[in-house]
């Protein structure tokens, strides 16, 4: 990584200043009564305070001035309900260059607002955003219905038609990649969306709204909200301006934003959520390979993912090795300040966050599994936690049910086929799971017994514009990216035509 890569928090341009003349004039913007938690590492601390607390909240009664300004803009006949579809498919490629350009800037910001190692950031969040935005501007102009051989003299039709305004919550793990997942689909179809970012991690979608406007979309199209979940985010789930919510984060608060679609307006509802995914490793695999991955897939983005394949299911005969090479990889995590390069592991979120995982670590040790490596805070600042490995973890302990969303691997060992996919399928999640082995059969086996949304099979964390995203279960309902994700954000309606006399 090229040092120019790295730039310090005073060198980039403040975008909260241009928000304030974006989509919707919102000026509402008043200052948080307690201080941004600051927990990484490494960075002035009285410089992200001063920055940070200068983009607030909105005042709650005014935070419908943003739905009215969504409603205006789909009315029919508006601007945006007029434009062609190609059109629509080429302000979704010009904000996608404008990502690019900015590519720097708001990777930058991802790591100086959550803590997340700019190299992911730069490489893997920022190149995600951007192909994303392109897959979505292709579709624009290809979304199209059907005609329908109806007996009689009819001549019947499908029209594929936006939902309406779409209410957005996005979570602060990966703050800008569902900010991008959660606009592109919803404006390639046609929607005008409401976007409330995480209260701990709204920079890049403030920053984002400035590049939006420059992109040439119309006034009322995108309309963001910062703010805090039991207010902002209530208002968006229980306003009957709302037709659509998209929601990632937890299952506790999905189950809230479904109650609140069904006591107001049946507003439709994609939910992301939890999981507790099983990662199962068979002793034919290639070990040095399932070693690697199962530690990429716990402990990316110091384990704060929803697909973390946090229970890993090995089989008898190379269990003993497994553990020991897993404990070897996690020991060799640097951590530190997630701007210097070199650096694998950064802090966890915040103080709340830090504490639970904290007191899960102290479950595990209590309910008797083996603690090998880890399991304590890092370092005399910041919220660090060593990269924690355990052993001998069985299916009813805490750190085996509970998300835990930190970096700590738990490590099972398992005897038969038939008895891994019991215990990979007894947990109330689905959201995602893997295999590996060198045995096509064993892996569709597998890929069909798995009651998961995404299955990998000698692989991790692969994910796609392409391919649709969503859980099972308790993991949530409907899909993320792909056509089908396109489907989210579309009614269909039929039409009809009495005819004089139909032809074949």
């Amino acid at each position: 990584m090229r040092k120019d890569h790295l730039l310090k928090f005073h060198s980039i341009p403040c975008p909260i200043k241009q928000f304030y003349e974006n989509i919707v004039l919102l000026a509402t913007f008043f200052q948080k009564d307690e201080e941004k938690k600051v927990n990484k590492e490494g960075i002035k601390e009285k410089v992200i305070k001063k920055e940070l607390r200068k983009t607030g909240v909105i005042n709650i009664s005014n935070f419908f001035v943003s739905f009215k300004a969504a409603r205006k803009a789909f009315e029919l006949g508006s601007t945006w309900r007029t434009m062609d579809a190609s059109e629509r498919g080429r302000l979704l490629n010009k904000l996608a260059d404008l990502v690019e350009r900015d590519r720097l800037i708001l990777a930058t910001m991802e790591t100086i607002d959550g803590g997340k190692l700019f190299s992911t950031a730069y490489l893997m969040d920022l190149g995600a955003c951007i192909k994303t935005l392109r897959y979505c501007a292709g579709w624009a102009d290809k979304i199209q219905g059907r005609t329908v051989p109806m007996d009689g003299n009819f001549f019947t039709f499908t029209r594929h038609e936006p939902i309406g305004v779409c209410g957005q919550i996005i979570p602060w793990n990966f703050p800008l990649v569902m900010f991008i997942w959660k606009i592109a689909p919803a404006l390639c179809c046609g929607n005008t969306v409401v976007v409330k970012p995480a209260e701990q991690t709204p920079l890049s979608a403030l920053y984002m709204g400035s590049l939006i406007k420059e992109a040439g979309f119309p006034p009322g199209v995108v309309n963001i909200v910062p703010g805090f979940g039991p207010t902002a985010g209530a208002a968006i789930s229980h306003h009957m301006d709302i037709d659509k919510i998209a929601f990632t984060g937890s299952t506790e608060v999905g189950k809230l934003i479904k109650e609140a679609a069904g006591k107001t307006n049946l507003k439709r509802v994609t939910l992301e959520l939890g999981g507790k995914s099983p990662n199962i490793i068979f002793a034919d695999a290639d070990l040095d390979a399932a070693v690697e991955f199962a530690h990429i897939g716990l402990f990316y983005h110091q384990g704060q993912c929803c697909i973390a394949g946090s229970r890993i299911f090995v089989e008898e005969p190379i269990y003993d090795e497994f553990v020991r090479r897993s404990i070897e990889r996690a020991k060799k995590n640097t951590l530190g300040d997630p701007l210097k390069p070199g650096v694998q592991q950064g802090p966890q979120i915040d103080k709340e966050q830090y504490n639970k995982i904290l007191d899960l670590i102290e479950s595990g040790k209590k309910e008797g599994a083996k603690l090998e490596c880890g399991g304590g805070p890092w370092g005399d600042k910041g919220y660090f936690i060593q990269p924690t490995v355990f052993s001998n973890v069985t299916d009813d302990m805490r750190i085996a049910k509970e998300e835990i969303f930190g970096p700590v691997q738990q490590i099972m060992k398992f005897k038969t086929v038939d008895e891994v996919i019991k215990r990979a399928n007894n947990t109330t999640y689905g959201l995602a799971a893997a295999v590996f082995t060198k045995d096509i059969d064993k892996a569709l086996t597998f890929a069909a017994a798995l009651q998961a949304g995404t299955v990998w099979v000698n692989c991790y964390s692969a994910l796609s514009a392409q391919c649709p995203f969503g859980g099972f279960k308790m993991s949530g309902n409907g899909r993320e990216m792909g056509e089908y994700g396109l489907h989210e954000y579309t009614e269909v309606k039929t039409v009809t035509i009495k005819i004089p006399q139909k032809n074949s």
